[in-house]
């Protein structure tokens, strides 16, 4: 029962999240600035209001490293009751399988033939990023086939709506085959967000597991205070780091300030071992953050008091149009220096309609785009337009439009037609009997005679 309400609220969180994602996207905004973004792939969101603030080819396919366990944790704690006092054994095979992959461990191969709880093995994959732990988790929930626990996690992302994101392994090792989008893995570190323990595993940098004596370590500078150096970004919450050769530096990551929040995934900066070791997704997401907690805020672009147009009205007594307002306030982030040229609005609405017209319902709608000088204008959102007052039907314009539609209308007009037709026809034919009778008259006089 415990096991079925879980996959319930999880299946509600994954329509959440999809239905967010879909709002974001129809009002994905990337606002300029002057950040010198090194990463191919970069996603900023509102966490507030799900409204994209900035992208650089968020769509483009690719490879993740070991973001990808925020995946393996959706799907082994959604299919695991007890994350506190479920064990699961250290195999030495798994351990032996990541000899010489170059993989990143925690310390699991100290544990081979004990039973590990799984919320040490959440801490072992999250914090210090190991594959060993990974791979543990895999294993166990998919009843000793990883490959049917990868299964599992492309179910996963299909259900969240991710359509361009296709694992082969649960740690994230370089695979060409294996790869996501800055977008989708936006979509899938929101629902992980919404799991317990989450946020707090992914934000935690130093972990001790039971038995051992030296402590787990993070690999998010970003959020570590004391290993982080210069990287180190006080705002800054979890999420996850990954690494590869092939997918260079990338980066999950969440900031909050003065009642705003973000998140900022970064996929694609540079990175090549012993070359080029700069942590440039930490740099990129610092700077990110900067700007958008201190230029962007929330405004109201378009008020429910504010008339957006006029619509003209038919049947209404003494009046022809009324204005239209947005059905409710149309809020966005946007920068603090927004210029009212910065905004366009596009309606779409009838070149006209009949009375009655009430406030609470739709006449047509709305586009607003936020636009820069030289640059295409980009969506905000679309909303729907009401009356800005209710408009009563007029019963004495009402019989008129009926008799003047009847009038009008194609049938009546045939009837008409048919009747006039009759007529002329009956006026032939009463000339043609009259000159019928006058001949008639005539020859019965000749005959007389």
């Amino acid at each position: 029962m415990k096991k079925l309400s879980v996959k319930i609220i999880s299946a509600l969180m994954a329509l959440c999240v999809i239905l967010a994602a879909s709002t974001a996207a129809a009002g994905a905004i990337s606002f300029s600035n002057k950040v010198d973004v090194k990463s191919q792939s970069v996603l900023v969101v509102s966490m507030d209001s799900g409204q994209v603030v900035y992208e650089k080819d968020a769509d483009s396919k690719r490879y993740p490293a070991s973001t990808t366990k925020i995946m393996t944790y959706i799907v082994a704690v959604e299919n695991i009751d007890d994350l506190e006092n479920t064990r699961v054994p250290v195999k030495k095979s798994i351990i032996d399988d990541l000899n010489n992959t170059g993989s990143s461990m925690a310390n699991m191969g100290d544990h081979v033939g004990e039973k590990v709880k799984v919320i040490d093995l959440l801490y072992s994959m999250m914090v210090p990023s190991g594959n060993d732990a990974a791979l543990i988790l895999a294993d166990y929930v998919g009843g000793g086939d990883v490959d049917r626990f990868v299964q599992m996690m492309n179910d996963k992302a299909a259900a969240l709506g991710c359509e361009n994101t296709h694992f082969t392994n649960p740690d994230g090792l370089h695979d060409p085959n294996h790869y996501t989008t800055a977008r989708d893995l936006y979509r899938m570190s929101s629902y992980a967000l919404t799991l317990p323990y989450f946020e707090q595993i992914s934000n935690t940098t130093e972990y001790t597991c039971e038995g051992d004596d030296s402590p787990l370590i993070t690999t998010n500078y970003l959020i570590d205070e004391y290993r982080g150096g210069e990287y180190y970004y006080t705002y800054a919450k979890g999420i996850k780091t990954g690494t590869t050769d092939e997918a260079g530096r990338c980066l999950v990551t969440t900031a909050s300030a003065d009642g705003y929040s973000y998140m900022a995934v970064l996929l694609g900066a540079p990175y090549k071992e012993g070359e080029m070791e700069e942590y440039y997704t930490f740099t990129d997401a610092a700077d990110l953050f900067r700007w958008a907690l201190v230029g962007l805020e929330m405004q109201t672009i378009k008020s429910t008091q504010t008339p957006v147009c006029e619509q003209k009205v038919r049947l209404a007594w003494g009046r022809d149009s009324v204005s239209l307002v947005p059905r409710q306030n149309l809020n966005a982030i946007v920068p603090k220096d927004l210029k009212p040229t910065n905004i366009i609005v596009e309606t779409d609405t009838p070149e006209e309609v009949d009375a009655p017209l009430y406030p609470d319902k739709p006449v047509g709608t709305a586009s607003v785009y936020y636009v820069e000088e030289g640059k295409e204008k980009q969506l905000i959102s679309t909303v729907d337009l009401v009356p800005s007052e209710q408009i009563d039907k007029s019963g004495i314009l009402e019989v008129l439009n009926v008799i003047g539609t009847i009038f009008k209308s194609y049938w009546f007009l045939v009837l008409i037609g048919i009747i006039v037709l009759l007529f002329i026809i009956y006026i032939i034919a009463a000339k043609v009997h009259r000159a019928r009778v006058k001949k008639n008259r005539k020859v019965k006089r000749y005959r007389n005679f």
